[in-house]
């Protein structure tokens, strides 16, 4: 795996004070935030300086029951190939609920919410993983999320979770320290002990940021500095291996550039000052990791239902593949039996196959989808740039798609629709997460229609909350504040005739079927017909 050294999130906001700090090696950015037409001249400054760009997606919901979108993948490709990135990042998380496998309408979460840590949901994840690795052009590799609340009926760990996940699929981990510190305060999880159980060689990379604690509950909000746990956190990981590459990630409240650059004097201190001492303990437990087979995931009969179109082969990118060892010819998949005889006979089959005669396997290299790859030892489990082996469970059928569509579906509608709470889950911790769904929606709404807080003033929060207590994210953000305003239209909520006319204005100028002119007389236009409406 590359080295990248120490790196930031860049942002639009802080992209100057990113320029001017001093020892930036490489940043991340947010892959749906780039056009690859449009690159920002920042972005591209920072480029022709020599600086790395990895593209890190948060739309792709691989956590979730649906196989990954074709578009979002091309689209995640693309970006990789525009910014020559040498890996692409996304998250072990699901994003949306319902559509096809449940019967229902689609509904977004807004937010990164936690996959159960069961053998049947890792299947679908191992599956929708390897759909993803063929898609893509450079390795991927994933990040754990933080969470307000946990599964009933988990069955593995977080550190068992991704080392199975790690072991099946050969992806790399990209570690959020701050995310462990979350899950410690939140759900009584020992960063020490997830830390022990991961591969670390499998580690491309490290997130560090900040947040803050209210009543008990940590929000990671990448809007605080960050704090000494999370530092000691990094700290622990840093005594078992020296990361490939560590990112510093803020999203909001920008401080000035020297804030900024203490904390990455900070980052740096702990990565060059922690000694990485291995224990032969842990070692021992890598090395047999490397070398036993896993266990094959169970598999129950396919039902009949909608399944979404496995994306077409494609060949690889030349100039990005060639320089990054991607795979240079088409790759197709397995067929992959969906009912009758070929599900009953990959039912029967499912318990009992056997292991493959040991063979070492390539760094980055990962298993055909439907050949289950040989086990054997691996040179050096604990260097970063060598992948052990594992068996490849079989491919999550239809089934376990649908009972996992449906276990999501449930929780999202009830963090986003008001609908009662699936059993098992702690109420007041639903309550908790809801209202910050809502909260992020709300920011987030505000910052893709501006115009509407001003509008609003101090009424816009309540009013919004009220609006999407009940009502879920569908469309998309821009789509989300045409609805808040056509129900505030709607229900003559706000009876001042001035709020009411420039809330009109506003609808009209943006519900057409065509984006609105940026021409310079087009925009004078508007701002007149905005300013007749305070009249």
């Amino acid at each position: 795996m590359k080295r990248l050294g120490t790196g930031i999130g860049w942002r639009p906001e802080i992209a100057e004070d990113i320029a001017r700090l001093p020892g930036i090696d490489w940043v991340e950015v947010v892959a749906e935030n780039i056009c690859p037409g449009h690159v920002p001249d920042a972005l591209t400054a920072l480029r022709e300086r020599g600086t790395t760009v990895v593209p890190h997606g948060v739309s792709l919901g691989l956590g979730g029951a649906a196989r990954p979108d074709p578009g979002r993948l091309a689209a995640l490709a693309e970006r990789a190939e525009t910014l020559a990135a040498p890996l692409v990042t996304e998250h072990i998380a699901f994003v949306r609920g319902g559509g096809p496998l449940t019967a229902s309408p689609e509904i977004e979460a807004g937010h990164l919410l936690p996959v159960p840590r069961t053998r049947q949901a890792l299947a679908v994840l191992c599956e929708n993983v390897r759909i993803a690795q063929d898609a893509l052009p450079v390795p991927l590799a994933l990040e754990n999320i933080a969470a307000l609340i946990s599964w009933p009926g988990e069955e593995l760990t977080e550190g068992q979770f991704l080392t199975e996940l790690v072991e099946r699929t050969g992806v790399r981990l990209l570690i959020d320290v701050a995310n462990l510190h979350t899950n410690h305060v939140n759900r009584g999880e020992d960063p020490a002990r997830t830390l022990d159980a991961l591969p670390t060689w499998a580690i491309a990379y490290v997130h560090v940021a900040g947040g803050v604690e209210r009543d008990g509950v940590w929000h990671d909000s990448h809007a605080h500095p960050v704090t000494q746990p999370v530092l000691d956190v990094l700290a622990e990981l840093c005594s078992r291996a020296t990361p490939p590459g560590v990112l510093l990630e803020r999203d909001d409240a920008f401080p000035p550039t020297a804030e900024l650059a203490a904390e990455l004097d900070a980052i740096r201190a702990v990565v060059a000052t922690t000694p990485t001492v291995p224990t032969p303990d842990r070692a021992a437990l890598s090395a047999r990791r490397a070398v036993a087979p896993a266990r094959a995931l169970p598999r129950l009969a396919a039902v009949p239902a909608p399944r979404s179109p496995a994306p077409a082969p494609r060949p690889a990118r030349a100039p990005v593949a060639a320089a990054h060892g991607a795979r240079p010819a088409v790759r197709t998949a397995a067929p992959r039996p969906a009912s009758g005889a070929g599900a009953a006979h990959a039912t029967a089959t499912a318990g009992t196959a056997t292991a493959a005669a040991p063979t070492a396997r390539p760094a980055g290299h990962r298993a055909t989808p439907g050949v289950a790859p040989a086990v054997g030892p691996a040179a050096a489990p604990s260097a970063p740039d060598v992948a052990t082996a594992g068996v490849a469970a079989p491919d999550a059928g239809d089934a376990e798609r649908q009972r996992l569509a449906l276990a999501q579906t449930a929780l999202l509608s009830a963090l986003v629709a008001g609908t009662p709470a699936p059993e098992g889950f702690d109420r007041g911790r639903l309550r908790v997460q809801s209202r910050a769904l809502i909260a992020k929606r709300a920011d987030v709404v505000a910052r893709v229609a501006p115009e509407l807080p001003e509008i609003l003033g101090t009424a816009y929060r309540p009013a919004f909350v009220a609006y999407a207590r009940h009502r879920p994210l569908r469309g998309g953000y821009r789509r989300d504040a045409l609805a808040f305003v056509e129900r505030l239209l709607a229900t003559e909520e706000f009876t001042d005739p001035v709020v009411h006319r420039r809330l009109a204005a506003w609808w009209r100028e943006r519900s057409g079927p065509a984006p609105l002119s940026t021409h310079p007389t087009a925009r004078l236009l508007r701002a007149a017909r905005l300013a007749w409406g305070k009249k």
